[in-house]
């Protein structure tokens, strides 16, 4: 299998005209890569290492798929995307990226195709699209983590609300939600909430909190100790564990905000039957082994969790009304960045 893949430049940051330009550019390297059946272009927030294992791993049950690979933060993608819409068509055929709203959105505006996959009565309903247009690929809950070496066992938060704590003023990372769809969706789960909501956000902005890219750069503020606790999804922190650094998983009591990270098919794929092929490979029973080796938990129940990770009953998820989220996204994040200025 031929492997490519790309990096996109910080979207967000460039003139409309360059993003015209962009997409202009991502076109003429479509139309000069080989045509036919076996291309695949796939858009993914997916971490570079991870994505690149998935692509080796489906390359084995399909010798003779070639793979582009463009790789950025949602809130990237979605720039790209929506850029490559205004000049023409979506160069994609697969979006792997991190919240359900962004997969709403899109369905909504006649940009998914319906999927056809084998593999989707293996998982939970939750987890597949109603209408049929997005299957989640894996679960990753927004937990809070902590640097040992900076904050003691009995210092440490249990619950959300004990991040708003004065002790802590100064001592917390989290990622940008213009960049992170994790943090995005957060942002409108935690403002929907009953127990947190808009007071819980200007007490945690008021504590000075450290807005850092996206959740990586979260992972290494806290894995070196710049911060002693951080806003960050959960394998990064077991990644970071297991290669020894002081850090360690505390799933707030209170409930863990999460994703699915959903994948789907875009319409103006030229090729359908592959990119089902790829989508349904993620949620196999293969996939979903390699999501729990990727220190991801996984959408199915029948291959097990990462070492050291709670089964998936043991969790305590925030299951908002994913409609209400989609519909409110925008808005929560418009006004947690209202809070910071």
């Amino acid at each position: 299998m031929k492997k490519t893949t790309k990096l996109l430049a910080p979207l967000v940051l460039i003139p409309a005209l360059a993003l015209s330009s962009c997409a202009d550019e991502a076109q003429e390297q479509m139309n000069e890569s080989d045509s036919g059946d076996n291309t695949l272009t796939v858009y993914t927030s997916e971490p570079q290492e991870k994505i690149d294992e998935i692509i080796d791993a489906f390359a084995e049950v399909n010798p003779d798929a070639e793979i582009d690979v463009f790789r950025a933060g949602t809130g990237e993608l979605k720039t790209r995307v929506a850029s490559e819409k205004e000049t023409g068509e979506i160069q994609a055929d697969v979006i792997l990226a991190a919240d359900v709203p962004t997969f709403e959105d899109y369905a909504a505006e006649g940009d998914l195709a319906e999927l056809n996959l084998e593999n989707t009565d293996s998982l939970d309903d939750s987890y597949v699209d109603e209408d049929n247009y997005w299957v989640g690929t894996r679960l990753i809950p927004t937990i809070i983590a902590v640097n040992t070496d900076v904050i003691s066992e009995e210092d440490e938060p249990s619950l959300w609300q004990d991040l708003t704590n004065s002790d802590y003023e100064g001592q917390i990372a989290m990622p940008n939600p213009d960049v992170s769809g994790a943090a995005a969706f957060n942002t409108a789960v935690w403002r929907s909430s009953d127990e947190l909501g808009d007071q819980w956000l200007e007490d945690l902005v008021a504590n000075d909190p450290t807005i850092l890219e996206s959740n990586g750069p979260v992972g290494q503020a806290v894995g070196e100790g710049t911060t002693g606790l951080g806003i960050v999804v959960d394998y990064v922190i077991r990644d970071l564990a297991d290669q020894g650094s002081p850090v360690k998983v505390v799933y707030p009591e209170d409930g863990a905000p999460y994703v699915s990270q959903p994948a789907g098919v875009f319409a103006d794929s030229d090729n359908q039957e592959l990119a089902n092929q790829f989508v349904d490979f993620l949620i196999s029973e293969d996939g979903q082994q390699m999501a729990a080796e990727q220190s991801y938990l996984p959408v199915r129940d029948d291959v097990g969790v990462p070492e050291g990770a709670p089964e998936l009953a043991d969790l305590n998820l925030m299951d908002p009304d994913l409609e209400e989220i989609a519909a409110e996204q925008d808005e929560a994040v418009s006004y947690f960045n209202g809070l910071l200025k």
